[in-house]
């Protein structure tokens, strides 16, 4: 029998009978067949239509759709009651005889469920099966470009094989320079698009409008497209079209994170005062990882008594999920909630998962805790998880000052996820928690942990005495015995004006060291220098790596201390200390919106890892303001480069100041380490608490190079300050090295090369080094020096060598000089004695005309003298200076060394430098008799230039106000076998 070319389809529309189920609105509907659709088809039959409990019918002439897939149907939210409760659609094909079913029972109302007025429906599908496309719509920057006609948009898919219909973007502003954002939910998979139509009704008093672009990115394939226009929508504009078909500008691509559709129910149980106003938090756990946490609000009475209540949200893909936590944030005695379960079903392969609860969560019922975790359950989890409780000992220290009125949490870390974070509140053996001695007890309830490697502890600098010394905190599962408690060690200050700064710490076990294992994260943030860029909220930065997250990071501490953070123009810089996440792949950063100018244009973010050695950059330039562009107060961020960077690896470094009377110090105290491979650079050792007191022990995380087994250090200070005299007792090195070991041989035999690659294990053993000094740094005290070299005390054969240095100014008019001078002496394969100032001479008038400066130098034996260079800082009166020679007699080897100059170190003479690299000549050289003089420079000028290398270094002055500088700039330049030292940049050189 032929099949009609037209046919009829007659179409039942249910409206639900809940409270204000009816609407005002036209409703619209498209039908989707195997062979086409209808198009977009206003349902208007003269009657009062959508009626509370109403059924509506309707008929449609339109050419044979063959098998009915889905319908589209929505409404166009005019009149006063426009919120619609749709129950259901039935659809009779007149001409093939078949009867289609479209189950709904959702609202249809902007503020209602999650505020959608449209909707793809599959023929019987109970559950939503959708694929979620974010459109972003940009309205142009120009005089009188927002509308206020109805826009639409249609995705067409690859090829323009399939589309979305026709979708009208209900909810958007459409003004000048505004992004208006919308969730729209498709029956089908168009990604990658490959066209965009775009269009308005052209009704309204402004109807006009010019579109910037429209971007589109689908979570299920993690593609964003840009389709750009640029054009106005106008009939009295351009070429007066009023829609478009744009085309995606193809190097705007991106890849984003791909993440699914999955249906979320939250079964509120059935007893008196289940129910709840709360905002509802979760959590989704699973063996690939974890999700962020995501807020269950979709504008309707979410969470009453005896209700269940269903979300769309989007995961990535998270592995086989183990647990789910789930959480509210409000402690008042109303706030309390009773769940019954939570099932999580994907939507397009229909796995399926329950999660059990039939507890409180509330203040004042249960346990008093309003977070819970339950393990996942069903036929996709091969093993149901047990809860466990942690006990947790949190002791504070003893130290003036140690307790804390600030709200304290605790993060649990183990080889199965962790407990998030959690506020310490119901302790179980005090109750004036966290005051100095106390050892504090709390239960923390979490799916098994399996064993717990970390502690993630901090607070949030609230209260009148929020600066808080932490001792250590002890964790244990309840019902073990006190035997298998996991010690964490901190000892240290989490207080924005003590130490690093840092309130929020991450621990190891003992016998591990926190500030070796923490990998530092330096962020730099640059506010734009636009108008009204600044922000007075509190902005917070997720790190998304390869093989963890950080947490959500509020940065309330910077580095550089610029006071008001977050200025116009401004770069702020914090850094994070946390687990090693891996590379990372994007950021999260936003604010909290709080604040008189809560708004906030964000230009960049700059990230280095130096133990990584890499440095990724994010740009951003972008409003994150609910008054400007799309109204998002956070972003994510994918990097756009990521630069190699010199790879530095932590050192501990323990400082024990004497107890002698006055053996502190408020100078600024350096050091420097020198190993087999090189040395580090200078290190400043110096944090916000008052180091170096009387008996104190220091301790510092730095980043430097590798140098390899380390054979002696540097330190001293700048002598600055009152009572700048220091006793120093003794110094402690620890680092980190790696050692291979290869898996045992017998097994390796059956094995590729690439499996035996995968098979070698990396171990990580601690190198300590203890530096005995037991001596005064001090002006006035012992041999008066400021600094000293020190050797391992266990096992080095290295010894310390006195230098005898003598500088003999040369007889020229004007030689002398007022100026500070500083020398570094270098040895072959034994390093250098770093740069030291010259102060004591048998001279009290040093380096005058024809004069010789005698000075003694104390370093660890440098062996064969290579080179050493010397320099003025240009202070004084007069301090040009003409150097004749440098000897120096090593006392130890009774040797001579001669270091022939004969050339000024002035701004104004020669080539204008004020520092000289010098290298030994024979004795005779320097004996000649002066009639050769003028030979014997010449041919020094050659010896000096061959065993130097020339670097030309061009600085470019910025071209804004005010860019340059009177003062004197300095470069050091740093290569693989050394550095230049301080070099002037003076311009005449």
């Amino acid at each position: 029998m032929d099949v009609p070319k037209i046919n009829k389809y007659v179409v039942r529309v249910f409206t639900g009978e809940v409270s204000g189920s009816g609407t005002d609105a036209d409703v619209f509907i498209n039908i989707f067949g195997e062979k086409g659709d209808t198009g977009v088809r206003k349902l208007d039959n003269d009657n009062d239509n959508f009626e509370k409990g109403a059924e509506d019918k309707f008929t449609l002439d339109a050419p044979n759709l063959g098998r009915l897939r889905k319908i589209n149907i929505g409404h166009n939210n005019k009149g006063g009651s426009a919120g619609w409760f749709l129950a259901k659609v039935i659809i009779e094909d007149i001409g093939n005889k078949c009867v289609y079913q479209f189950p709904v029972g959702r609202w249809f109302a902007l503020d209602e469920d999650d505020g959608k007025i449209q909707r793809d429906i599959l023929v019987g599908g109970t559950e939503a099966t959708g694929i979620v496309y974010n459109v972003a719509v940009v309205t142009g920057d120009i005089r009188g470009a927002g509308t206020n006609s109805k826009i639409h948009v249609i995705l067409h898919g690859s090829k323009g094989l399939k589309n979305s219909g026709k979708i009208f973007l209900e909810g958007g502003e459409f003004e000048r320079a505004r992004t208006d954002l919308f969730n729209v939910e498709i029956a089908a998979l168009l990604s990658p698009l490959s066209r965009v139509s775009i269009g308005h009704d052209n009704c309204g008093v402004s109807s006009g409008w010019f579109c910037e672009k429209v971007v589109v990115y689908c979570p299920f394939t993690g593609i964003e497209q840009t389709f750009p226009c640029g054009k106005w929508l106008d009939e009295d504009e351009g070429d007066g079209l009023i829609e478009r078909e744009l085309y995606e500008m193809v190097s705007l691509r991106q890849r984003r994170l791909k993440k699914s559709p999955w249906s979320l129910w939250i079964w509120t149980s059935d007893i008196k005062n289940a129910g709840t106003d709360a905002t509802i938090f979760f959590q989704i756990y699973g063996d690939k990882g974890k999700s962020d946490e995501m807020k269950l609000d979709n504008n309707s009475d979410n969470f009453e008594t005896g209700q269940t209540d269903k979300f769309m949200i989007e995961l990535p893909d998270l592995g086989t999920f183990y647990k789910l936590r789930i959480w509210h944030e409000k402690r008042n005695p109303f706030a309390g909630w009773h769940l019954n379960k939570v099932t999580l079903l994907k939507t397009l392969t229909k796995e399926k998962y329950s999660f059990n609860c039939g507890r409180w969560l509330d203040i004042n019922e249960d346990d008093n805790e309003i977070v819970r975790e339950l393990p996942a359950e069903g036929s996709l989890v091969t093993e149901v998880m047990p809860v466990i409780k942690y006990r947790v000992t949190v002791c504070t220290g003893t130290v003036s000052g140690s307790g804390t009125d600030a709200n304290v949490f605790v993060c649990l870390i183990g080889d199965q996820g962790d407990t998030g974070d959690r506020v310490l509140y119901n302790c179980i053996n005090t109750v004036n928690k966290f005051e100095k001695g106390n050892a504090d007890e709390f239960f923390v309830e979490a799916v098994t942990l399996k064993q717990v490697r970390r502690v993630r502890i901090g607070h949030d600098g609230k209260g009148g005495s929020s600066g808080w010394y932490l001792a250590k905190v002890i964790v244990r599962e309840e019902g073990q015995p006190e035997s298998e408690a996991v010690e964490f060690p901190c000892y240290r200050w989490l207080d924005k004006n003590e130490d690093d700064g840092q309130i929020v710490r991450e621990l190891v076990p003992a016998g591990e060291s926190p500030m070796l294992k923490n990998v530092s994260y330096h962020i730099s943030v640059k506010t734009g220098d636009i108008p009204g860029a600044s922000s007075d909220s509190k902005v917070f930065i997720k790190l998304y790596g390869e093989k963890a997250d950080s947490s959500k990071e509020t940065l309330l501490v910077s580095d550089n201390d610029l006071g008001n953070y977050f200025e116009r123009g401004r770069v702020d810089e914090f850094t994070i200390d946390t687990m090693d996440i891996g590379k990372i792949n994007r950021i999260l950063i936003g604010h909290d919106n709080v604040g008189l100018r809560s708004g906030w244009f964000l230009a960049s973010v700059q990230i280095t890892v130096p133990v990584q050695g890499r440095q990724y950059m994010f740009p951003c330039n972008r409003w994150l303001d609910k008054d400007e562009a799309d109204g998002r107060v956070e972003v994510e961020v994918y990097p756009s480069e990521i630069l190699p960077i010199e790879k530095l690896i932590n050192y501990e470094v323990s400082v024990v100041t004497g107890d002698v009377r006055a053996a502190g110090t408020n100078a600024k105290v350096f050091m420097q380490i020198y190993g087999e491979t090189g040395k580090t650079e200078l290190i400043i050792l110096e944090n916000r608490s008052n180091n170096f007191e009387r008996g104190a022990t220091d301790i510092f995380k730095r980043e430097a190079a590798d140098v390899g087994k380390i054979y002696k250090i540097r330190i001293g200070h700048d002598g600055t300050g009152i009572g700048d005299g220091w006793f120093l007792e003794s110094v402690t090195l620890k680092r980190l090295a790696t050692k291979t070991k290869e898996s045992d041989k017998k097994k390796k035999k059956k094995k590729s090369d690439e499996e035996e690659e995968e098979e070698a294990k990396a171990e990580e053993v601690m190198d300590v080094y203890t530096f005995v000094a037991h001596r005064w740094l001090a002006k006035d005290e012992g041999d008066k020096e400021l600094v000293v070299e020190l050797v391992p005390d266990e096992e080095s054969d290295l010894e310390e060598n006195t230098y005898e240095v003598r500088v003999l100014t040369g007889s020229v008019w004007g030689s002398g000089t007022d100026a500070n001078v500083f020398l570094s002496i270098y040895g072959v394969g034994r390093g250098d004695t770093g740069e030291r100032q010259l102060k004591r001479s048998n001279n009290l008038n040093k380096f005058e005309k024809g004069q010789v400066d005698v000075f003694t130098i104390k370093a660890i034996d440098l062996g064969e003298l290579k080179k050493l260079r010397i320099r003025h800082d240009n202070t004084g009166a007069s301090p040009s200076w003409f150097l004749e020679r440098v000897e120096i007699v090593d006392l130890k080897e009774s040797t001579t060394y001669y270091f022939p100059c004969q050339r000024w170190l002035a701004v104004e003479e020669d080539d204008g430098q004020i520092v000289r690299e010098l290298v030994p000549v024979d004795e005779a050289f320097v004996k000649k008799d002066s009639e050769n003089d003028g030979q014997s420079l010449a041919t020094l000028g050659l010896e000096q230039k061959a065993k130097s290398t020339t670097y030309t270094v061009k600085v470019k002055t910025g071209d804004k106000k005010n860019a340059g500088t009177d003062a004197n700039v300095f470069i050091t330049l740093y290569g693989s076998k050394d550095d230049t030292g301080m070099a002037s940049c003076d311009g005449t050189g």
